[in-house]
């Protein structure tokens, strides 16, 4: 707790709006997505698509395989008490929802599934993109997709595997350029240790393009994921960051000078923060 608390002064005595911001690239991001305040019909979507689990009353076993939950004590969860304590915010989805709009990938990976709230706001951002989305816990990765296939999504493949797994055996096809998939878009919100946000950062970098978008969430979880966003940031590769405190932003813009900024979504930070110290 203390030590989200010192992040969280530290990022708000560093943190600007896009008028801050210097850079073309991060500026239009910035004023055009961040703080677009347009009243998307999506977001409807995504309300009822949130109501509908915190209406949800039974239990599932949950298969934990990172991070200990700091709610949870127990294995037997209530989908509603996941979906209200596990689950991306309201103003999160909304934004994640508009940053793919905005980049529009056409091929989009998430690493944890959960429930589905991300998920859903991935796939709608952009309904001609394929989403692939991994879940260790066979429980939530079965109510995601049904719930999903409730909601009419047709872009999402579902897949329960261990993380690692998967994305080893993706490294090989990429190396051996058999069945080469290069994701626009990741969304990591899996197993939050700096070992293992490592490992998918370097076993994913093969199939980075200019255009590549990575999102890293719970960046200040604990110093072990500050110790990873670090690491992250030096990379040679990485020319462009952008820490809102939830997210790590990550860029792989060639033609960019290698700059780091922390950025003000348009919620209101004392909420946000508040609403990540609880899980």
């Amino acid at each position: 707790m203390l030590q989200q608390i010192q992040s969280y002064l530290k990022f708000q005595w560093n943190a600007t709006s896009e008028h801050g911001v210097h850079s073309p690239f991060v500026f239009d991001l910035v004023r055009n997505c961040f703080y677009d305040t347009t009243n998307y019909e999506e977001y409807e979507v995504l309300d009822n698509y949130r109501n509908q689990l915190l209406n949800d009353h039974n239990t599932i076993e949950v298969t934990d395989f990172g991070a200990d939950s700091r709610v949870f004590k127990s294995n037997t969860r209530e989908i509603a008490a996941i979906a209200k304590n596990a689950g991306i915010s309201r103003k999160r989805a909304q934004l994640l929802f508009r940053l793919v709009r905005y980049f529009q990938p056409t091929e989009i990976l998430e690493i944890g599934t959960s429930l589905g709230l991300a998920t859903s706001a991935l796939a709608l951002g952009n309904k001609n993109s394929t989403i692939t989305t991994l879940e260790g816990c066979p429980s939530t990765s079965q109510k995601s997709k049904e719930e999903s296939q409730k909601f009419g999504f047709k872009n999402i493949e579902f897949i329960t595997t261990e993380f690692s797994s998967y994305l080893n055996n993706l490294k090989l096809e990429t190396l051996n350029k058999t069945n080469q998939k290069n994701f626009d878009c990741i969304y990591f919100d899996g197993n939050h240790s700096k070992k293992a946000t490592l490992e998918y950062f370097e076993t994913l970098l093969p199939s980075i393009t200019n255009e590549t978008i990575w999102i890293f969430d719970d960046i200040h979880w604990s110093q072990d994921m500050e110790e990873a966003w670090e690491i992250i940031k030096d990379h040679p590769k990485v020319t462009v960051t952008i820490d809102t405190f939830q997210w790590g932003l990550v860029f792989f813009r060639k033609e960019q000078n290698k700059e780091h900024f922390c950025i003000k979504t348009e919620q209101n930070l004392s909420s946000m923060f508040f609403e990540k110290i609880r899980i």
